[in-house]
């Protein structure tokens, strides 16, 4: 499942981002990316260990986790420390699979899903597209500044050689309660159906507390905390 997700719709808040966004320092991207990524990586990565960086990192990882359709979607268990990616004339993101396992003791987790949280608008800069090949479909997106695309870290995946202006982007991974992904799909279908019930039918009625039983039993099969 690749779903987009409308996730700062605030303009206010999208440019105050982009300040702190411009406070940051960079680095050669390829310090980041495993030893096979490493050689089709070109871009910058910023330094989340500075202040700016740090104070950015919390704010963003903060409004992804409390999203209802990343909660609903991905059943979230931990969300991995964020990156902020910067692409400029030439640089590219060759095609790649992200690590199944990312981090190290404590913080180490499995990536299930991956996510890109469009920061530039996309009439700022050419090129620059994430490319995700699922199976049987090749889909290219390229969102508004605020939306930020969910898709399989499973997935070969790239993104086009940017041709004109620059591309800022937040990304990250996810390791979900529950693993499997269509078990994940019929969850999100369920919740999609609960929140539409909600607005026709009253909280006590016997469809939704059925649908609440349904819901409930389902993350007690599949959910592995």
């Amino acid at each position: 499942m690749i779903l987009a997700i409308h996730a700062i719709p605030d303009a206010e808040h999208l440019a105050a981002i982009a300040e702190r966004v411009a406070l940051l320092e960079w680095r050669d991207g390829r310090e980041t990316a495993g030893a096979v990524a490493r050689a089709v990586k070109s871009n910058l990565q910023a330094s989340m260990d500075s202040v700016p960086g740090r104070r950015l990192s919390d704010e963003l990882s903060r409004l992804i986790a409390d999203h209802p359709v990343v909660k609903a979607a991905a059943q979230p268990r931990r969300i991995s420390p964020l990156l902020i990616s910067k692409t400029g004339v030439g640089g590219h993101y060759g095609n790649h699979v992200d690590n199944a396992l990312m981090g190290k003791g404590d913080a180490r987790l499995r990536t299930d899903l991956s996510f890109t949280l469009f920061l530039t608008p996309p009439e700022e800069y050419d090129g620059g597209e994430l490319v995700v090949h699922a199976a049987g479909m090749t889909q290219e997106l390229k969102g508004e500044a605020g939306h930020m695309v969910l898709y399989p870290s499973g997935s070969i995946h790239e993104v086009r050689p940017v041709t004109r202006g620059t591309r800022i982007v937040c990304v990250g991974w996810i390791e979900s309660l529950v693993a499997d992904p269509s078990q994940r799909e019929m969850l999100f279908d369920l919740e999609n159906l609960r929140a539409s019930l909600r607005r026709q039918l009253p909280a006590q009625s016997a469809e939704l507390l059925t649908l609440d039983k349904t819901i409930a039993n389902l993350l007690r099969m599949w959910a592995r905390p």
